[in-house]
């Protein structure tokens, strides 16, 4: 299968990329747009500033390619949050747009929220670590009053870590794999 995961200088490659390969699938890291555009599943990585983030995907060209793309995309954490529409994060910052709503600071409750807590309405656990959170009508699942997942046309994006989620992760990635 290819896969591209998005490099844009930041993320947590190497969790995805060896999650992934315990699934038998050797994803492609690039920043480049062609690769972007032509994968069967393209994944959008969790973890870094939402401003440095979005800067390198216009300056690769990856935005557009995102924003184009016809197959589905997984955008994981930070991955979410960029896909909406804007950020609160670094000052504000514009996102790509595949998905309404932005992301907000996390004002209650622990922050950052890290840890595994059930996402609902399964109420399997997953592995979180974040201080922003999804305010969108595409949300599908919640996990303690936070979006756990946002599905928006092609895109689907997570608040939590699948690639260190364990055996649920897993499960969860051969999902989004089964769909592409």
């Amino acid at each position: 299968m290819n896969v591209a995961v998005v490099d844009y200088g930041a993320g947590n490659l190497r969790s995805v990329l060896l999650a992934f390969a315990r699934l038998g699938v050797d994803p492609r890291v690039t920043a480049d747009p062609d690769d972007v555009l032509r994968a069967e599943l393209a994944v959008l990585p969790g973890v870094g500033s939402a401003r440095t983030a979005m800067a390198s995907l216009r300056r690769t060209g990856c935005d557009e390619a995102l924003r184009t793309r016809k197959g589905p995309t997984l955008g994981i954490c930070l991955g979410l949050h960029l896909a909406l529409e804007e950020s609160e994060e670094d000052g504000g910052v514009a996102g790509l747009g595949l998905v309404p709503g932005r992301a907000a600071r996390i004002r209650e409750g622990r922050v950052p929220r890290i840890g595994w807590a059930p996402v609902e309405p399964d109420g399997t656990a997953y592995w979180f670590a974040h201080s922003y959170a999804a305010i969108t009508p595409a949300g599908v699942y919640t996990s303690e009053g936070f979006v756990a997942t946002a599905r928006h046309g092609s895109f689907t994006g997570v608040q939590f870590h699948p690639e260190k989620s364990g055996p649920a992760g897993s499960r969860w990635l051969e999902q989004c794999l089964s769909l592409a």
